[in-house]
């Protein structure tokens, strides 16, 4: 990196998108007050930057271009439409700053790629957030297959069954394109797809049906995904934002020859089966791991943000950088060739 790390003052932060989960973003720099402040904010819709403004005190800008000529921030933060964070990530990465960019980091696989190449050669920091990851129960999950305390790992199932009504797509014009945005696998399932290959490793091939059942939209409202991964498991991936009347269940289950698991609520927030043939004292952890939650968010951004402030002072190395990033947009993208063309796809693509 040739950016120098910040050791004397406050890690500057500025935020593009004041929109559905830019509050996340302003809420876990809150949090971190003691070493990063929030000195600029940007939308271009008048209201929404307003709102944030008034909230943080941050200047407000109405383009990126006119921030990166005035902004003072160390960090720029993607909140903004996935379609747009590949060009917005470029200009970025070339005015010099480090890149904080939401899920997921592009809607395309070459432009995930580009974004990488751009901050490699600007020599600055690529963030992508992965908040879910740090979910106490999740981490548990984590340390388990770390500890092989599971053996060999049998059959994987990640279920997404929630509910977005037509007036959440009508609500914004880029929700539900295919361009901007994607379906219900790369929009609202980005996180979990990202948990097939960060919690069980390596996959080896995805075979995808996805449809449009119900929402006008042009993307997909509901997918199936079967997947096998290198060491010889298999499993699927099951989505829809159709379940009626709310939000059901976001869970992940694995089985294993000496160890059974499964992470539900409505957002991986639960520990439902916790079953292993040898004891281990994070068995006596799980109750304390469950958590509720009213937002499908979680409460990992805070977490998420230790790690960047912290590696943005120079004190450790990023958890999920760009390179991190493409591994769950290859499975995406992978995904959706196998359901557009009616094949198997093998991984990796490249």
């Amino acid at each position: 990196m040739t950016a120098n790390p910040v050791t004397e003052r406050k890690v500057r932060f500025a935020l593009v998108g004041c929109g559905r989960i830019s509050k996340n973003h302003i809420g876990a720099i809150a949090q971190h007050s003691d070493r990063a402040e929030l000195v600029d904010v940007c939308d271009i819709n008048p209201a929404a930057l307003k709102a944030a403004a008034d909230a943080t005190g941050a200047r407000p800008f109405s383009s990126l271009t006119e921030l990166l000529a005035h902004t003072t921030a160390d960090a720029v933060i993607l909140a903004t439409p996935s379609g747009l964070h590949p060009w917005q990530a470029i200009e970025v990465a070339q005015s010099g700053r480090h890149v904080v960019s939401e899920k997921p980091m592009a809607t395309r696989w070459e432009d995930g790629k580009r974004m990488v190449k751009a901050c490699d050669e600007a020599g600055v920091r690529l963030f992508v957030v992965k908040q879910n990851r740090r979910n106490a129960t999740l981490q548990l999950l984590k340390k388990a297959i770390e500890n092989g305390r599971f053996g060999r790992i049998y059959m994987v199932t990640v279920n997404v069954f929630w509910t977005r009504p037509q007036d959440y797509y009508d609500a914004a014009r880029w929700r539900g394109k295919w361009e901007w945005d994607g379906g219900a696998f790369m929009n609202q399932a980005s996180h979990y797809v990202d948990l097939l290959d960060w919690l069980v490793g390596p996959v080896e091939s995805v075979y995808a049906y996805t449809a449009t059942l119900a929402r006008r939209i042009e993307a997909e409202d509901t997918g199936v995904a079967a997947v096998r991964w290198r060491h010889g498991a298999m499993g699927s991936i099951n989505v829809t934002m159709l379940t009626y009347p709310q939000n059901l269940e976001g869970s992940i289950t694995i089985l294993g020859e000496k160890g059974t698991a499964r992470v539900g609520g409505v957002a991986v927030n639960r520990i439902d089966e916790w079953k292993f043939a040898d004891e281990h004292p994070d068995d006596a952890k799980i109750r304390e791991a469950n958590y509720e939650t009213t937002s499908v968010y979680g409460f990992g951004h805070p977490l998420y943000y230790d790690n960047v402030i912290r590696v943005l002072r120079g004190e450790c190395e990023p958890e999920t950088d760009g390179r991190e990033g493409l591994q769950s947009l290859a499975l995406l993208t992978a995904i959706y060739r196998s359901a557009r063309d009616g094949l198997r796809v093998p991984l990796p693509l490249d």
